[in-house]
């Protein structure tokens, strides 16, 4: 049965309708960058819908070798607990959330992730990683947005942009101004534009300029980048050499959202 119950404020008296499952908004009516409801949202998935365990959905696809996908309830960032994507890999193993038959209006779409990854690798020298992919059409492009490389002479771990399988040739192109961060909650952006084959990045809200590509500006050779139509984007991790440092690896993600405009953080 619904109760109306009056609640005072520092203005006035409001009035709130509590109802079985029901939320109120923010009072500020601030849209809650989180929530999988709102303009242009194309694909959406917050976990929190999901049983704990083996991850599975009518929503998406698994992509999955020597790795797993688990929901289990974590704390992120100081927020209260709440249900995340575990993803966990073994050596050059793979585990992905896979989302299909995804369409873009003008093949043009942002991307948004928090993440956290307990350790990115240390061996073998230039182990390559892919957290994001995409795939389609028109292109035998595989675009991988979010994704890195070990570089030895470096002795770190650096973002960077990378593409595969195309006439660009299979390339990384990492920045030493983009370290990757272990152990620590982050919310990743990335975007897919076809206007100018432009794959740009945003971590904790701020714009990485170096973190871009476009048709003729990227890390492959001379060959035009022509970005696919785009009919499936995987996310969550990739390693494609063996006998790595650490030999597993763990991440957790949470608030993945595809839209037509940048959702934020």
């Amino acid at each position: 049965m619904t109760r109306w119950i009056l609640l005072p404020t520092v203005a006035a008296l409001a009035v709130v309708l509590v109802a079985g499952g029901a939320t109120a908004a923010p009072a500020s009516g601030a849209a809650d960058p989180h929530a999988c409801a709102g303009p242009g949202v194309l694909f959406c998935e917050d976990f929190d819908r999901l049983p704990l365990g083996g991850a599975s959905s009518l929503n998406w696809g698994i992509d999955t070798r020597a790795g797993t996908l688990t929901v289990e309830r974590r704390a992120t960032d100081g927020r209260r607990p709440s249900k995340v994507l575990h993803v966990q890999t073994r050596d050059n193993g793979r585990a992905f959330l896979r989302v299909d038959d995804f369409a873009a209006p003008g093949n043009r779409f942002f991307g948004r992730m928090r993440l956290r990854v307990d350790a990115f690798p240390t061996a073998p020298d230039w182990a390559h990683f892919t957290l994001v992919e995409a795939t389609g059409t028109g292109s035998t492009e595989i675009v991988r947005p979010v994704g890195g490389q070990y570089v030895p002479n470096l002795n770190r771990s650096l973002w960077g942009i990378g593409a595969d399988g195309g006439p660009t040739g299979d390339w990384t192109n990492w920045r030493e101004s983009a370290p990757t961060v272990a152990d620590r909650w982050q919310c990743v952006e990335w975007q897919l534009d076809a206007t100018d084959n432009r794959v740009a990045v945003w971590i904790d809200g701020v714009a990485n300029p170096e973190l871009t590509a476009s048709t003729t500006a990227h890390g492959g050779n001379d060959v035009p980048f022509v970005l696919p139509t785009v009919h499936t984007v995987k996310i969550g991790w990739q390693l494609y050499q063996g006998n790595t440092t650490p030999g597993r690896f763990d991440l957790w993600i949470d608030d993945i959202a595809l839209s037509s405009r940048r959702l934020g953080c």
